[in-house]
């Protein structure tokens, strides 16, 4: 069943050789925010080594609080975007694939780099209860969007082959979707998840008119956050579907499905054992393809690994049942390609017991 993760899959303008992605992961080598010539490095090694389609490390947009390390890039200002062109051209002269992440912290607490003067969300909470930074203010919010459309536009402009928006893990996007830190009563927020999703919307149609109609669009999306693993915005398929609905008619193309463990049923019971995962119900409800991760090929759950748990690689038979009865389109890797850039060669050459195990002192370094 391994040919199943490298069957070509094409959407829209994307093409690519195989269903392997690989997952976004800050990794806070990029001094001033300026990617430099060993994070090129890192991502061609990836494309040489079989990813189809490389999401980037989030990446701040320009607006101040955007991120919360000044180690984590940018994407704005001439020195990143011209390290980021640097990379496109490397990915691509390594035979891959690449799209960045744009991303906005919002009210993340880097217990690092805690200085709050510059963190904003949709009511300055960190999480229920929890104040951290400020409340955006209307001209606020229409600079967060217009960022993140001209993020997407210098996208397109350096070459790259499509753009992700995070919108998962209580960052940004994802406060104004969460009613614990929604606590507005404009039109940006609201009693119910379509109404918390406005901002959302709004800045993907923006997205959207910033880079045409073929360019791809990814977004993003978790159940779970940081500040709470058990959240969920969504307790059932038409609470779902109010949720994704309008995001597909704003100009999303692909969905990333973000769970803890991809092989968790997203709502247990409701399909029989093993029912559809996160990744699975987005596509069932929108007709969108989707891209599954969370803890795959590794024996241990991710959030544990970078808290130092260490992880031994598994078994792929149930993602490659998944995969086979098109659940979802694409998969995403994580801590397997941080330690091993030759994951997906090893795995379509039947080396699966060549694969590496992730510990967190293999965050110190670019592989």
């Amino acid at each position: 069943m391994v040919d199943n993760l490298f069957q070509p899959f094409s959407y829209k303008g994307l093409t690519l050789p195989n269903r392997i992605v690989m997952a976004p992961m800050t990794r806070s080598f990029s001094p001033g925010g300026v990617p430099g010539a060993d994070v090129a490095a890192y991502y061609r090694r990836r494309a040489e080594g079989g990813v189809g389609l490389i999401v980037t490390e989030g990446t701040g947009v320009d607006r101040p609080g955007s991120t919360n390390d000044p180690a984590v890039p940018r994407f704005h200002g001439e020195a990143a975007l011209a390290g980021w062109a640097h990379v496109v051209s490397e990915v691509h002269a390594g035979g891959g694939r690449i799209a960045p992440q744009l991303w906005h912290v919002g009210s993340a607490i880097n217990p690092g780099n805690s200085e709050d003067s510059m963190a904003e969300s949709p009511s300055g909470l960190f999480k229920p209860g929890t104040p951290f930074g400020h409340a955006m203010t209307e001209a606020d919010i229409a600079d967060a969007i217009a960022a993140f459309a001209r993020g997407a536009a210098d996208a397109k402009r350096l070459g790259f082959d499509g753009v992700e928006l995070h919108g998962a893990h209580g960052y940004l996007i994802d406060q104004f979707f969460w009613e614990g830190t929604n606590q507005r009563s404009d039109r940006w927020g609201g009693a119910d998840l379509p109404a918390r999703g406005h901002f959302a919307t709004e800045l993907v149609r923006a997205v959207r008119a910033a880079i045409g109609p073929d360019f791809p669009l990814i977004l993003r999306l978790s159940q779970w956050k940081q500040q709470d693993y058990e959240s969920k915005l969504a307790h059932n398929p038409d609470e779902m579907l109010a949720w994704l609905g309008p995001l597909v008619d704003a100009g999303v193309d692909i969905f990333h499905c973000s769970q803890r463990r991809f092989w968790e049923a997203e709502f247990p019971g409701l399909d029989g054992e093993g029912g559809l995962n996160f990744a699975g119900w987005a596509k069932k409800l929108t007709g969108m393809p989707t891209i599954t991760v969370g803890s795959i090929g590794l024996s241990g759950e991710f959030l544990a690994g970078f808290g130092g748990e260490a992880s031994q690689p598994a078994s792929f038979d149930t993602l490659l049942e998944r995969l086979g009865r098109d659940e979802f389109d694409l998969v995403a890797v994580g801590r397997g390609l941080i330690v091993d850039p030759d994951w997906a060669n090893k795995v379509q050459a039947g080396r699966a017991d060549a694969l590496n195990g992730f510990d967190r002192g293999a965050l110190a370094t670019l592989v």
